[in-house]
């Protein structure tokens, strides 16, 4: 099979590295992809905004799946253009991508189906979301709308910080994705990550992860995309996977269908457990970014022929299988993250740092002059496969402390909850 895979971050490279791995595969494309992702696939310079141009390409080289990475060209409508071209494409329509792009849809269709979620108000203007904060409390949860890389919410501890994030959406700090507020409750419990890979009809348990999306240490500072995660997440139990499945997922892929929208791609639910069950904080209609690559790391089947299922509309007839060993990755990131992030800081030392068990993925990186630099945020995920989480954990750390980055930082204390729970 031939494949393009769209997208340029650690998630990309993750999907990349597992995908190179496929029996199946014949040749692999990434657009726009970056200088790890370069080792697994040929590197193509496309403007993945220019869907004609992409489709183009597709047709040109023969690609039997697209496989889209981010959720950006999603909300687009990337998979409609292609489909609509005769090009076979894992991720889901425009019109199904709402899930993410607006939390919105998202409650509304939980309030539809009894999906168990935070209370919530959605508003347009500041003056009424500010009503609602006064007369709710804190804390309380502020989310931008629409697509905020990341960082659109705010888990306000005080009505004046929730205030202050109104304000902030409004006045356009993340832009367009801040025209319309959505306020909820605060939920309170502990949260994981939690992933289908669904094909309209059917949807497929494919792992669990936790992830840190504080800066810093002891979840402490502004969130960001992610500083790191670990799989599996030890409160997603057998009991409530299933429960998730039944009071959250399967409504959702029924909702969907009622709606003329069927779900096909990765449903990735962010949940709060609470002393009551699971409940939804918010969906994602890609893979998470760094969950990817600890399910990667652990996955035992072969990616693409599970992709391609989902693309075929046949995973009611596949399973999938995991390693017992855990999986943890570490966020390198530039000075400077998540306000302003300094670019072009040179990185060495990435082959002495990968070891047995430990693979780094590149996230935010450019190639200049033959050597690697910091061309993000997010600039490193350097993950580890180990028997527990505290070994894993360990693997990770000594290959961090083996990079030679001093313009780089990440946390120190990723897994934590896990490795807490292993000592007890």
């Amino acid at each position: 099979m031939n494949v393009l895979l769209i997208g340029s971050g650690g998630r990309e490279h993750a999907l990349a590295w597992k995908l190179a791995a496929s029996p199946m595969l014949t040749k692999l494309y990434a657009a726009p992809g970056n200088p790890g992702i370069a080792r697994e696939a040929e590197l193509v310079a496309l403007d993945i905004a220019d869907h004609a141009a992409v489709a183009s390409f597709c047709l040109e080289k023969k690609i039997d799946l697209v496989v889209v990475g981010p959720e950006a060209p999603l909300v687009a409508g990337i998979a409609d253009d292609l489909r609509t071209a005769g090009i076979k494409v894992f991720g889901p329509s425009k019109a199904a991508a709402q899930l993410e792009g607006s939390k919105g849809f998202t409650k509304d269709l939980c309030a539809r189906h009894n999906i168990p979620t935070a209370a919530f108000g959605r508003f347009t203007a500041a003056e009424a979301a500010k009503a609602y904060v006064r007369d709710r409390g804190a804390p309380i949860v502020v989310k931008a709308d629409g697509l905020a890389a990341g960082k659109g919410v705010t888990v306000a501890m005080t009505e004046a910080e929730a205030l202050a994030a109104i304000d902030d959406c409004f006045s356009g700090a993340f832009g367009s994705a801040g025209a319309e507020v959505v306020v909820e409750e605060f939920l309170d419990g502990e949260e994981a990550s939690f992933f289908c890979l669904c094909d309209g009809t059917a949807a497929l348990p494919f792992g669990t992860a936790q992830d840190h999306k504080r800066v810093g240490d002891g979840d402490t500072g502004p969130n960001t995309g992610g500083m790191g995660a670990y799989s599996p997440a030890p409160v997603m139990t057998p009991e409530i996977v299933e429960r998730t499945m039944k009071e959250i997922i399967e409504p959702t892929m029924r909702g969907m269908a009622e709606l003329g929208t069927p779900f096909s791609g990765v449903l990735f639910a962010g949940l709060m457990i609470t002393s009551s069950g699971p409940k939804l904080i918010e969906y994602n209609t890609r893979f998470g970014d760094p969950e990817c690559q600890v399910l990667m790391m652990r996955l035992k089947d072969d990616l693409l022929v599970l992709l391609q299922a989902a693309a075929d509309g046949q995973l009611a007839h596949m399973s999938a299988r995991w390693r017992d060993d855990a999986a943890l990755t570490v966020v390198m990131a530039a000075k400077g993250y998540p306000a302003a992030p300094e670019k072009g800081s040179v990185i060495r030392g990435l082959d002495n740092a990968a070891s047995r068990g430990v693979e780094i993925f590149h996230a935010g990186t450019a190639e200049r002059d033959g050597v690697i630099i910091a061309n993000g945020g997010r600039v490193l995920n350097v993950t580890a496969v180990a028997a527990t989480v505290t070994e894993a954990q360990r693997l990770a750390y000594e290959a961090v402390d083996r990079i030679d980055w001093p313009e780089g930082f990440c946390r120190r204390d990723i897994g934590w909850q896990a490795v807490k729970r292993e000592k007890a």
